[in-house]
């Protein structure tokens, strides 16, 4: 992600919950699709209601394809595709989607990269210009490699280095839970990695996984598909398509032991954990219950363990959760659920540990009550239709699913997914993933503090 972040969630006209409820699953999305003859699928969704667009191009490489001994390679791949081509030197596309008043940003996730601009109409095609020159090929220059290696170090230090408990919920953690190596190293990048990463790497990344078949080109907002469908012609049309290496199999089952670490942290005020759970396979049955089942525990004040960890037995200052470094519905190999907590100097990880498998229990044992799966369902109906508002966001989640699934229409089928799960699914999918054996737990303790330093011995009185 470069810096400065922009929120994919831009502000934008929000549904509300009554209307929701009234007509919970009303809204479909419009989606056209066009896979050009190179490979490029294109997507359109036509949206009239305001004089602007949203552009996503997501290529299907993340953390868990780049090179062994290259960690945080994807990463730093991102960055340099912004800074410039042979056509389009660096500074170009900033200044021209900025300029007229646009907005972009990328980011890097373990199964894709994705690169987005929000602009007003009449930029379209200047973005779609940029986007195919610089999916042709960058301007690859020993000066810009290491500008771009020198700005991703210095994000980490910020970002992981030099921040209490140091991304340790969503970077440490996939260490410890996963056993294979595409999905346990750090992706976000080893200063020694990075450092050795070259422009032949540079130059055989770009050739390998950057080519139009290998991509998903969306837009959203105001224009036809038909319009959509020519422009992407137009510009990315005489791009050819290019081999893409094999994929290895990063498939993992379910953890069978517990696994547990302690870590000091010099900056933590408090501890806290992280405990993480493996998910289900991305498309099976368990999906859509597994994140009601999220929502259910840890989806903000009013989840179970906000009210009994936080509220009721007060051992946490706090309670978050997230699905790896994406949501529910967009991962394509395995990630977990996980939830992070400050907790009290007073209490201790197995106090808070035992309060959660406490909820856990509860929910495999009584299951939930029609009026929690109710309020469940119309929050998370409501979240996911608002974030469809805005163009960028639309743009975005339609590439994002069309890569990982492999159709984009899947956008429509999430809401009777989620309407659809039972209060005996719930208990299921608890019952299968929140075990103990399938948990793995980091607790970051802060450091202990330095002693003072012992005052220096008085000077002797002379005698006169």
């Amino acid at each position: 992600m470069r810096i400065p972040k922009l929120s994919l969630l831009l502000a934008g006209m929000a549904l509300s919950v009554s209307a929701l409820a009234a007509d919970v699953d009303r809204w479909t999305v419009p989606v056209a699709s066009k896979k050009l003859a190179n490979g490029l699928t294109v997507l359109v969704s036509e949206d009239r209601s305001s004089p602007t667009i949203g552009v996503s191009v997501v290529y299907h490489v993340g953390m868990r394809l780049e090179p062994k001994n290259r960690t945080g390679f994807a990463h730093l791949f991102e960055h340099l595709m912004f800074q410039g081509t042979p056509k389009a030197p660096k500074g170009v596309f900033d200044q021209v989607i900025t300029s007229g008043g646009g907005r972009n940003n990328g980011s890097t996730r373990p199964d894709f990269t994705n690169y987005i601009e929000t602009a007003p109409v009449s930029a379209l095609e200047s973005i779609l210009w940029m986007e195919a020159d610089r999916m042709k090929t960058l301007d690859f220059n020993p000066a810009t490699l290491k500008n771009q290696q020198d700005v991703v170090k210095e994000e980490i230090r910020v970002n992981v280095k030099n921040s209490p408990y140091g991304g340790f919920m969503w970077i440490d953690i996939g260490q410890l839970a996963f056993n294979k190596w595409e999905n346990n190293h750090d992706g976000y990048g080893s200063f020694q990695d990075l450092e050795n990463a070259s422009l032949d790497d540079v130059r055989a990344f770009h050739r390998d996984y950057y080519g139009p078949n290998n991509a998903v080109l969306s837009i959203a907002g105001d224009l036809t598909p038909a319009q959509g469908f020519a422009l992407a012609e137009k510009y990315f049309g005489g791009i050819p398509k290019r081999p893409v290496p094999a994929g290895t199999d990063f498939r993992e089952g379910l953890n069978t032991a517990e696994k547990r670490i302690e870590q000091s942290d010099a900056l933590a005020q408090v501890p806290a954990i992280a405990a993480a759970w493996k998910m289900p396979d991305r498309g099976s049955k368990d999906q859509a219950p597994m994140a009601v089942l999220g929502e259910l525990l840890a989806g903000g004040d009013a989840s179970r363990f906000y009210q009994g960890l936080v509220k009721g037995r007060e051992l946490s200052l706090n309670m978050n959760s997230l699905y790896g470094l994406t949501s529910p519905w967009e991962y394509d190999g395995p990630t977990l659920f996980t939830v992070f907590t400050l907790y009290k100097p007073n209490s201790n990880a197995d106090a808070v540990l035992a309060a959660m498998d406490e909820e856990i229990a509860k929910v495999v044992k009584d299951g939930v009550d029609d009026a929690t799966m109710k309020r469940l369902k119309t929050s998370m109906l409501a979240s996911w239709y608002d974030g469809l508002e805005s163009f960028l966001s639309r743009a975005d989640t339609l590439a994002k699913l069309q890569t990982l699934w492999g159709d984009a229409k899947v956008i429509n089928k999430i809401p009777d997914w989620i309407s659809g799960v039972t209060s005996a699914d719930v208990q299921r999918v608890a019952k299968t993933y929140l075990t103990r054996e399938n948990r793995s737990v980091i607790d970051r303790k802060p450091a202990p503090k330095p002693a003072p330093a012992a005052p220096a011995p008085a000077a002797a009185d002379k005698k006169q």
